[in-house]
């Protein structure tokens, strides 16, 4: 009769302990996901790759949870949507499968780790806590040992399904020639390229990297950039229609083709305009109308490059323009944002807080030294009171703590990067 009042008591701290772990899960979640991206250089992808994580890391913790909870069976399990998607998407970036099964691994530990900390502070008495320990360790090794082979099936499935449908003529000669170096451009026959690929790199190119917002219908991503692709063409009225090559299921690269007759600058515009005018959650990065086969190849890294500075900041904008002022400069300082953020913080002190009155005197300031110091000029592009930017920029350089005669390209570069990527540089409020 003692031994089954153990049993029930025991079963009673189970039973606690995963409610008590199930109201905090969303500190679990992304403690897990964190530490993946942190630990596996090759999980590190765009927001959109990064939320994809955290989904599957949800559903994989949730299913634990609810086995643990309800005493399902894991055979009867079956694996999260998120989490064979992210497999899938993997797959298509090119990613290693290994990449996939360590972060199973290294989420089964810090599942462990994180029932083990919540232990401690409901301080159980020995048997209760082997019990709760006992339980969780058995159900999360099995589950993900199963979910282990069936994210691998998912993975090695859709990557030969990839491969096979990009392995089309025309999106292996695009590869080629934008993985080969500008200085062996000379030697590619140019005129077989462009009928291999069905587009002429004699003209003048304008890059563009397009990806789907959150809202799109799953399924139709693809068709809807390429779509946009060739509705912009067709409204710009060239002579040869745009290039569209799928990147992944949710992103792809473009070319408009604009000929010796076609203004570049007006060429922007129309670009921007369409783009504004499509209701369709859309985003677009874009380099600069470069010529030639050169020119097909830089424009595309310049896209690339804007499309870093979209992706990087604590809100991805619609439209990032490669030409527009301080996207070149904000695309290197987004390599690396842990040390991009230190860097602010050392260059702007207490003024790289985020917080909404620290925001507007960064603003406030950055755009003061873009006019070069004119306060006139700085309040109508801000469409504030002189006096008003005056003592903006006043409290800007106290909240740096020192002034700006010796290193102000600093100071700019680093408001550049507040202002292209928001908190993801920013150090966290404080009461000072």
């Amino acid at each position: 009769m003692v031994h089954d009042d153990n049993q029930s008591r025991n079963a009673d701290s189970v039973a606690a302990m995963i409610d008590r772990i199930s109201g905090q899960s969303n500190d679990l979640i992304g403690g897990i996901q964190q530490h993946l991206a942190a630990e596996i250089v090759e999980l590190r992808g765009d927001t959109q790759l990064l939320e994809l994580l955290r989904a599957s890391v949800a559903g994989n913790v949730e299913t634990v949870i609810d086995a643990l909870r309800y005493d399902i069976a894991i055979e009867r399990v079956e694996p999260p949507t998120a989490a064979l998607e992210y497999a899938r998407r993997l797959a298509q970036r090119g990613i290693p499968v290994k990449a996939l099964i360590r972060a199973y691994r290294l989420g089964y530990q810090q599942m462990l780790d994180y029932t083990l900390a919540e232990i401690r502070k409901a301080k159980l008495e020995p048997g209760p806590a082997l019990d709760v320990f006992e339980a969780v360790s058995s159900v999360s090794f099995q589950y993900i040992d199963r979910l282990s082979e069936q994210v691998a099936d998912a993975y090695e499935t859709e990557r030969e399904r990839w491969v096979e449908n990009r392995n089309s003529v025309r999106a292996v000669r695009v590869r080629e020639l934008l993985d080969g170096p500008d200085d062996h451009a000379g030697t590619i026959d140019v005129d077989a390229a462009s009928t291999a690929i069905r587009y002429p790199l004699r003209r003048t190119h304008l890059a563009m990297i397009l990806w789907t917002g959150q809202n799109d219908a799953p399924g139709r991503e693809l068709l809807d950039l390429e779509r946009f692709v060739r509705e912009l063409g067709e409204s710009l009225k060239l002579r040869d229609g745009a290039l569209f090559v799928a990147a992944d299921r949710v992103s792809g690269w473009g070319w408009l083709p604009l000929g010796d007759a076609d203004s570049t600058a007006d060429a922007i515009d129309h670009l921007r305009r369409f783009a504004s005018d499509t209701p369709d959650a859309l985003c677009l990065a874009v380099g600069a109308p470069l010529p030639g086969l050169n020119g097909f190849r830089r424009s595309h890294r310049q896209a690339q490059n804007a499309r870093g500075v979209a992706v990087a900041g604590s809100s991805e904008p619609r439209l990032t323009m490669a030409g527009d002022p301080g996207v070149a400069p904000a695309a290197l300082l987004a390599g690396d944002l842990a040390q991009t953020r230190e860097w602010v913080g050392d260059t702007l002190g207490a003024l790289a807080k985020n917080t909404d009155n620290d925001a507007r005197l960064r603003e406030t300031l950055r755009v003061f030294l873009h006019e070069n110091g004119s306060y006139k000029a700085a309040a109508e592009q801000l469409n504030l009171h002189h006096n008003s930017v005056k003592y903006r920029v006043q409290r800007a350089f106290e909240r740096r703590g020192r002034s700006i005669t010796d290193d102000r390209l600093d100071v700019e570069l680093a408001l550049l990067a507040c202002h292209h990527f928001g908190s993801a540089v920013l150090a966290a409020p404080t009461s000072d």
